[in-house]
């Protein structure tokens, strides 16, 4: 049985999970549209995951996917967290503002969230992923035991092959170019930093696992060039970003849709870990920000979210998480329905030209 039946839908085409960009009615639209839509619980706590959850179920019965964060939990260290906010309190007052005087882990780790699992255990959902790393036995085994289908993001052949070893049903290959936060497991360790392409033929030719491509995937004809690589699917992020039913605010929008579509890049500044962006201000000032003095991932993003709050009070949008990948020029500003339907119609065409 091919990952998609195993699934149960009927396009190869998954909404990335996006957190705090996807909502419920996109994703609803993704699922009614026949691919796989999405929801990114990684910012949330269990309450909220969950009616997050319950008003995706008011809008559709088919099958969806979930996607949690598996990052090593954040270790509090007062002076660097200190000095962080020094570095960044210029830039605070330029808009009128004080940094905050202190910061904290904004969310937890699935790897420590006990009620997180207790509640994707309760809900069943289809199809659950995990980012930045992989959830431990004990919670793979109890996922297992809801015969939910595992998947997880790898950015290379060993974390695939991590990725078999935990019991995962598939992975996600994430290419260098895709937007957001870059999966690797150990983000201090070297990155070859392998493009969507040579990544995904790496693993299916080595990882053993079905393999879902991931990185700079816009169009039907993208979809399809996915597929022939070998992958049974194709995720995509960007491409839904100018959906109405994202979550994505104005300056977002309109920077997605402006010259900065062509120049992404990416940085640690904003949240701590590798992430694709949009070139904006945040982007410009990380790019002098000295990393020995980085606090840990979720702790950094603490201040870029006071920072971003503090610049749009004063009309200024470019330090907002602008994620994007290399393929942003291709947005389109559609209906999360009609795109599905773009793009089912492209990838109809890229195979009969194939043909």
């Amino acid at each position: 049985m091919s990952l998609l039946d195993r699934i149960g839908v009927r396009l190869p085409i998954i909404q990335a999970p996006m957190a705090g960009t996807s909502t419920p009615k996109l994703a609803a639209a993704v699922c009614e549209a026949g691919g796989l839509g999405s929801l990114g619980l990684g910012a949330m706590d269990a309450a909220a995951a969950r009616e997050a959850v319950d008003a995706l179920r008011a809008l559709t019965n088919r099958p969806f996917h979930l996607n949690l964060f598996v990052h090593a939990p954040a270790r509090p260290d007062a002076a660097r967290e200190a000095v962080w906010l020094e570095a960044l309190a210029p830039t605070f007052r330029r808009f009128g503002a004080e940094p905050p005087q202190t910061l904290r882990a904004i969310y937890k780790s699935f790897l420590e969230d006990d009620a997180m699992l207790a509640m994707l255990v309760k809900i069943k959902p289809k199809v659950i992923s995990f980012h930045f790393g992989l959830p431990t036995p004990g919670q793979v085994q109890a996922l297992k035991e809801t015969d939910a289908v595992l998947l997880s993001t790898a950015t290379s052949l060993a974390e695939a092959e991590a990725a078999r070893a935990a019991g995962m049903d598939a992975v996600i290959a994430q290419g260098y170019e895709a937007g957001g936060h870059r999966g690797v497991f150990e983000p201090e360790a070297r990155d070859d930093r392998l493009g969507m392409a040579a990544l995904v033929r790496l693993l299916v030719a080595r990882s053993g696992l079905p393999v879902i491509a991931a990185g700079g995937i816009m169009d039907g004809a993208g979809v399809a060039a996915a597929l022939n690589l070998g992958a049974e699917a194709a995720q995509l992020g960007t491409a839904f970003v100018g959906c109405p039913e994202s979550n994505a605010d104005a300056a977002y929008r309109e920077a997605l849709f402006s010259e900065a579509a062509f120049h992404t890049t990416m940085t640690t500044a904003i949240s701590g870990r590798p992430a694709r962006c949009l070139q904006n201000a945040f982007t410009a000032w990380g790019e002098s920000a000295d990393a020995a003095i980085r606090p840990d991932y979720p702790i950094v993003y603490d201040a870029g979210k006071a920072l971003n709050a503090a610049a749009k009070a004063a009309g200024e949008g470019g330090y907002g998480a602008q994620w994007a990948g290399q393929g942003a020029p291709l947005a389109r500003a559609l209906p999360a329905s009609e795109l599905m339907r773009v793009l089912e119609a492209e990838l109809k065409a890229a195979r009969a030209a194939r043909a």
